[in-house]
């Protein structure tokens, strides 16, 4: 649960005792190894104090990668936990691009940081007394007032928020269970242009919502969903897959664009779609800007014969009715001692087959195991690479 800090100890941490006590601990290594010795001669020096220094200056270190720029930032265990990635927040700041915007669930300011330099007022508010001062002290140059989320309190801002998405200690994908409850949060500012921030996994179906679900990706992993109302939407879109990489680079596809795609056998490539793109039902919408398609129309695979840019793309060696045994063999007979496994659409656990393949030759090689109507089929693959053609995602 971490630490649970007190409105005086955030007042000490920003004070000038606070900063030397947390320079100084910040020297210690506090690894697994040295943790115990550290702290007992961190306590030598501040007793007390020396819980709430030893787990800032460790929220510190581990924010440095979700939150560049952080170093001085005031945290909560449970708010560093729920922030959003700064790639992540900056992207949708883009889409608030030059509104006044509210943050009615700003907690420690992680979304106000991102904001506040496309936005053009930005108010920040939370119930919690701890994380606001937290939150003055990490974007001083937000508004930021105490008052509860489900009661408004400003007019003709953009509502952004994030309900907290632990209930009784465990995550949950239910809306109601969501605090604030996400149902009573659109209900609150029905009419409103409202972005909420979700868990990629929530059950939109059990949502009232006729705006647009954006499921966002950042290098590789899926990393939330955002709930945007009719006003902030694109035309025509009620979903989009937002694919970011650290480097900056972006693109999406919406299901306002085509998804016409063939019914054919399997091209020369197995192409895996990011995430985000899964997660959002865009496979098709993707499919049909690539001139790719489906080994099954239920089954999120696709192939063709070229590999969009900057993609995993699974050359097929050879394809195999699915059994143990036939795999076995054709694994053997391609001379494979290692082999990467993929599953989709069938019951099978990569880390329980593995070893009864009994691999004992000299290549590495992928293996994608699926389902093509209701036969069971296994692909041969090279191993993956990342394919730099010319086509932009």
């Amino acid at each position: 649960m971490g630490y649970a800090f007190t409105p005086e100890d955030v007042e000490f941490l920003q004070s000038a005792a606070g900063a030397a006590a947390l320079a100084e601990v910040d020297e210690l290594a506090l690894t697994t190894s040295t943790r115990l010795a550290d702290i007992g001669r961190a306590r030598s020096r501040f007793g007390s104090r020396v819980a709430m220094l030893v787990e800032t200056v460790l929220l510190r270190r581990k924010a440095s990668v979700k939150l560049p720029g952080s170093e001085h930032w005031l945290f909560t265990d449970d708010a560093l936990q729920q922030a959003t990635p700064r790639a992540v927040a900056a992207h949708r700041a883009t889409r608030l691009a030059e509104r006044n915007v509210h943050d009615v669930t700003c907690s420690i300011g992680a979304e106000l940081a991102a904001v506040i330099g496309t936005a053009n007022t930005v108010v920040g508010s939370d119930i919690d007394p701890v994380r606001l001062l937290m939150a003055r002290h990490n974007v001083p140059a937000a508004a930021i007032v105490r008052a509860d989320a489900l009661v408004p309190c400003t007019r003709d801002t953009v509502v952004l928020a994030d309900p907290a998405r632990r209930s009784g200690g465990r995550r949950t994908h239910d809306p109601a269970a969501l605090e604030p409850p996400l149902p009573d949060l659109i209900d609150a500012y029905r009419g409103r242009d409202l972005a909420v921030k979700c868990a990629p996994g929530l059950d939109f179906d059990r949502l009232d919502w006729e705006g647009e679900v954006e499921v966002v990706s950042l290098d590789g992993g899926v990393r939330e969903a955002c709930l945007w109302s009719a006003g902030l939407s694109g035309a025509g879109v009620t979903r989009r897959a937002s694919v970011l990489d650290s480097g900056g680079a972006v693109w999406t596809v919406t299901d306002a664009e085509d998804d016409d795609i063939p019914e054919r056998a399997p091209g020369e490539w197995i192409v895996d779609p990011d995430g985000a793109v899964v997660r959002a039902g865009l496979v098709r919408h993707y499919a049909a800007r690539h001139g790719l398609w489906q080994l099954d129309p239920r089954i999120a695979y696709l192939t063709g014969d070229s590999v969009p840019a900057g993609v995993r793309g699974f050359r097929i060696l050879e394809q195999v009715k699915y059994s143990e045994k036939s795999l076995r063999q054709e694994l053997a007979r391609h001379d494979c001692g290692a082999a990467e496994i993929l599953v989709r659409g069938v019951d099978v656990d990569p880390a329980v087959l593995r070893p009864k393949l009994k691999l004992r030759g000299s290549r590495s090689l992928s293996v994608v195991i699926t389902r093509i109507g209701r036969s069971g089929v296994a692909f041969i693959c090279a191993p993956p690479r990342e394919y730099l053609s010319t086509t932009g995602c």
